[in-house]
């Protein structure tokens, strides 16, 4: 009736933009990420009888209005899946992050993919991590690659046997440096996404989506770092060139994160360096470079103005022992 998992956040690389359904959260296209750690959320779920209600705390604050709901969207799901009586009793469900939230860091990636892991657990679900994705999805669609951990792909679809994540073999995770630059400025993801499909370059980004996910897929597969990142620089602009042209017109970008990216192609530019910049909805940097290069690009990120620290490649959502439960 209790368990407690782990997950990584991703940092996309091919992002999906917009969702053909809200519910169930199934976007209009495949997405690529790369789980990074050691960052990560730890979630402990328990179903029990002497609770009243349904309750989820999430870095020592009860979730109340969309953000309860988004968790409980996971829980129900969870709840459908299993056989178990004991699923019909209330749950209660605490996470903790490693890092900071609501920053472009990927914190719901890692607390719903948590959070279905646990679940699965503690519902006594016989379910595979791919399985395991689609209960995930419901809560974030990126939260189904943190599931499956390190590459990979979030395939597009209509139903859950479709709409599920499978890892991309690659031997990358070797030598890759994510240096962070972490740019403080809080921004609301679900709003970018509930607005991008009313952007006049929506379909633009629709149309040349698939290729991207072919080159990404073959530049993963074949090691190729510098075909990868340079395609996950370019779609982090095309996705904020989405964003920016949708009804609200979100600027997420901050000046902090142009030094950023000016700095990066500075040192890609002048000095050789294999370095690429990546955002995902919201203003800090993703910065890819490779294990030679990291403490020179990580001093040149911090000499930006920002706070840095360098994450390596994570790997999928795991189940924790029982030390390790939050409550």
């Amino acid at each position: 009736m209790k368990a407690t998992a782990m997950a990584h956040p991703i940092q996309g690389l091919v992002k999906y933009h917009g969702m053909r359904d809200d519910i169930k959260r199934l976007p209009y296209h495949d997405s690529i990420s790369v789980c990074t750690a050691p960052s990560h959320t730890r979630t402990t779920v328990e179903f029990s009888m002497d609770y009243e209600e349904d309750t989820f705390v999430v870095d020592g604050e009860e979730l109340d209005g969309r953000a309860y709901e988004r968790v409980e969207a996971v829980v129900e799901k969870a709840r459908s899946k299993s056989d178990a009586a004991h699923t019909v009793y209330p749950v209660r469900l605490e996470s903790e992050n490693s890092f900071p939230s609501n920053v472009g860091l990927g914190s719901s990636s890692s607390g719903f993919a948590a959070a279905a892991m646990a679940l699965a657990e503690a519902a006594e679900l016989d379910a595979s991590k791919q399985e395991i994705s689609t209960i995930a999805r419901v809560g974030s669609a990126s939260a189904a690659r943190a599931v499956t951990g390190a590459f990979s792909q979030l395939h597009t679809g209509l139903n859950d046997e479709d709409c599920r994540s499978k890892r991309v073999p690659s031997d990358l995770h070797e030598n890759l440096k994510i240096i962070v630059g972490l740019v403080p400025y809080h921004k609301e993801t679900e709003d970018a996404h509930r607005e991008a499909a009313d952007s006049h370059m929506f379909q633009a980004r629709n149309a040349h989506i698939h290729g991207q996910i072919a080159e990404m897929r073959d530049a993963l597969r074949n090691g190729d770092f510098e075909t990868a990142f340079e395609l996950a620089e370019h779609d982090s602009l095309s996705l904020a060139a989405t964003t920016m042209t949708g009804p609200s017109g979100w600027v997420y970008w901050q000046p902090a994160t142009l030094a950023v990216f000016n700095t990066v192609r500075e040192l890609r530019e002048e000095e050789d360096i294999p370095v690429y910049f990546s955002t995902d909805t919201g203003a800090s940097v993703y910065v890819n470079t490779t294990e030679e290069h990291a403490e020179e690009v990580e001093e040149a990120v911090s000499d930006c103005g920002v706070s840095t620290t360098t994450w390596d490649v994570g790997g999928p959502a795991q189940l924790l022992d029982e030390d390790e439960h939050l409550f």
